[in-house]
């Protein structure tokens, strides 16, 4: 099926060749390995929650992803790393990261990682349905039902007003809808800028944003493992981000969003060694739904090529 990219010139959702699907398999594969980076990560955060105030978290998280970016970057690109003739979408991809990254790590320290994340799986929906006003990559009317189809399996998780996850469910909701704008911004910028100037300008944009926040509450760590770990979130986040830029350099924002599911297994078994947590019957329930609406859509883009 051939869509219109948001350079508009001709891009396909399902690869023709075997060097494109080699391409698309590469992409999936960095895919998959950034989001078992970013479950460590909220499984760290949600550790550290416990320790520290949540600001603390996110101002490590980013000064310390500011540190991986200018550590990674070559000393002869140093001086330019700022240079964008993208500035505007750059900030506000930083932002975008900001807001999920923020209201994430809030959500964790109320709710299960399972849930979190179960939730979280509602952004595969979203970019679908955001790919074509920003990227010219319009869904038909069937995947807009598998569109709603997904919503409803997150309300089976939250279950508002009907005793379900607490009030604070609706930072992972705003989490999802910061990672969806992410994700298609990440898809914009990724086949002309570099990761580096990417890299730098969501770790710089988060550090500023709470520096001024974190100087009333900071708390010294007590132990040198506290301290690693403060440290380590950013070089995580920045790893894992690493490969998503990989990823959606070569492949699609549409076809590599579904492989979010892959969390479910991380978030889960992570929630489980770390914390003992058992994901509820409807969590489960919720998940199962968006997860077969995600699956969906990426079926149906077989059966449209092929007719």
């Amino acid at each position: 099926m051939t869509m219109v990219s948001q350079g508009g010139s001709p891009s396909r959702l399902d690869a023709t060749t075997d060097a494109e699907r080699a391409q698309r398999l590469k992409a999936i594969g960095l895919m998959c390995i950034a989001l078992m980076c970013f479950s460590t990560l909220d499984t760290t955060a949600k550790y550290l929650t416990a320790s520290f105030p949540v600001i603390q978290i996110i101002f490590c998280r980013y000064l310390s992803h500011v540190f991986a970016a200018i550590g990674t970057t070559p000393p002869k690109d140093l001086p330019h790393v700022w240079r964008t003739r993208r500035w505007v979408l750059q900030i506000l991809r930083g932002l975008f990261m900001l807001g999920a990254t923020s209201f994430n790590f809030i959500a964790v320290q109320y709710l299960q990682l399972a849930e979190t994340m179960s939730i979280f799986f509602a952004t595969p929906l979203m970019v679908a349905l955001l790919s074509g006003p920003l990227l010219n990559e319009w869904v038909g009317p069937r995947r807009l039902v598998a569109i709603c189809v997904g919503f409803t399996g997150v309300l089976l998780v939250v279950r508002p007003g009907l005793g379900g996850l607490p009030w604070q469910a609706i930072f992972s909701v705003l989490a999802m809808l910061s990672y969806s704008g992410y994700a298609i911004t990440t898809r914009m910028l990724a086949p002309t800028e570099k990761s580096t100037t990417a890299q730098f300008y969501s770790a710089t944009i988060g550090t500023l944003a709470f520096l001024p926040l974190v100087i009333g509450v900071w708390q010294t760590p007590t132990s040198l493992f506290l301290a690693f770990l403060l440290l380590a979130t950013g070089f995580i986040g920045f790893t894992g981000h690493q490969f998503m830029i990989a990823a959606h350099r070569i492949a699609p924002a549409a076809i590599l969003s579904p492989f979010i599911y892959t969390q479910i297994f991380w978030m889960s078994l992570l929630g489980y060694l770390i914390f003992g947590d058992i994901p509820g019957i409807w969590t489960i329930a919720g998940a199962s739904v968006v997860i077969a609406s995600g699956l969906y859509l990426l079926w149906r883009e077989r059966v449209v090529k092929e007719a």
